[in-house]
Parts: structure tokens; sequence; C-alpha cells
């Protein structure tokens, strides 16, 4: 997508377009396998990833913002509600993906302990809380320091959930190393971002040097 095109997709234009190629997604990788079972695997696989792009460019967009100020940034940033919905979304798609796969694989449940599902249900409740209060209306009657701490803490959960769920699997898959390499680059890019921002408000804050 251009930057050219931006001013059509945006809001809920945008939303419908991610959402389409988001379906299109889940369904064509559950096609591409005769064993429906192992086509909602990889639906699953399929939908992690999508949620993962999509939350980074959530987590970071004010940071990008900031530190590269730009036309396709600012238009990440005038986005990021709509951004952070298709991500919801796309977790949707995941949790139908595994619920479907655990209907056809009647094994999947019993195997899998509370402790097990602990992480995913805790990052399942920080993302319907995020969506909920995305809500203008919610978020009005919040007020926006209630609002912003909500959300900064739902961010940070959901993002240790999934630097848990990709760490884990690198000794078994190095590739897995991959997706952790950006989550702590983002860690990094927000932190750099805070700093600048930091340093900003203190030169302005600062007072101008008098003439001698």
């Amino acid at each position: 997508m251009t930057v050219s095109n931006t001013y059509f997709l945006h809001g809920w234009r945008l939303f419908v377009a991610i959402a389409a190629v988001l379906i299109a997604f889940a369904l064509g990788a559950f096609a591409l396998h005769a064993d429906v079972a192992e086509g909602s695997r990889a639906a699953i696989r399929v939908t992690a990833r999508t949620s993962f792009l999509l939350f980074l460019a959530a987590y970071t967009a004010s940071s990008f913002a900031s530190l590269l100020p730009g036309p396709f940034t600012r238009f990440l940033l005038r986005e990021r509600r709509i951004v952070g919905l298709s991500f919801a979304f796309s977790h949707l798609l995941h949790a139908v993906a595994i619920t479907t796969f655990g209907i056809l694989n009647p094994a999947f449940w019993p195997a899998r302990s509370a402790l097990a599902n602990l992480p995913g249900t805790v990052g399942y409740v920080a993302i319907l809380a995020l969506a909920i209060t995305s809500h203008r209306g919610i978020a009005r009657r919040m007020g926006p320091t209630a609002w912003r701490r909500l959300h900064v803490i739902s961010m940070w959960i959901i993002a240790a959930v999934f630097t848990y769920s990709y760490f884990k699997r690198v000794p078994g898959n190095f590739w897995y190393a991959v997706p952790s390499a950006l989550l702590f680059t983002a860690f990094v890019v927000r932190w750099i971002a805070k700093r600048a921002q930091a340093l900003r408000r203190s030169a302005h804050a600062r007072p101008p040097l008098r003439a001698a």
C-alpha cells in the first residue's frame, strides 16, 4: 500500500480491507491442506504471525512517528486505533482456528494444563480490554489518565505474552529467534523514543541563555 492510497484506506475502510486480507490468509492456509486438522494448524500459525505483525505496528506507531516523522509513520500513528482493532480481529481468527483444531483433534485440550493456557488467557483478556476501550464513548467515560494506564499495561502484557511464546520455542526451532529479535528491537525503539521526547521536553523547559 502506497502513502498516496492512504486517503482512501483509512478508518473503517482500512479495517475492512485488513480484515478481508486476514480472512483470505487464514482460509488459504486452511485450504492448502487436505487434512482439515492440519489445515486448522496451518491457520493457527498464519494468524499468529499476522497478529504479531499488526501488534508490532500498533506497539511502535507513536515511537516511529516521533523518531522518523514522515507520511507513512504519521499515517500509521493516525490509524493506530484501526491497526489495534485489526490485531484484535486477527487474534479472534486465531482463537477460531485453535477452537477448530481442538474440535478436530480431541486429544488437544486434555493434553494442555491450566498453567500452559494461562499466558494465552491473560493475553486474550488484555486484547479484549483494549478492543472494548477503543470505543470513543467508553474512553471518554474512563478519562484520559485511566484509559492511558489501561492501554499501556495491556500492551505490555501482550508484548510479554508474545515474548514468552516465541522465546521458549527458540531451542526447538532457531527461526523463532527472528520474532524474538523483532520484539527486542521494538522495546529498544520505544525506549529511544521516550528518551528523545524527555530530552526535547528538557530542552524546551530550559530557560534561554541571556546575552552578557
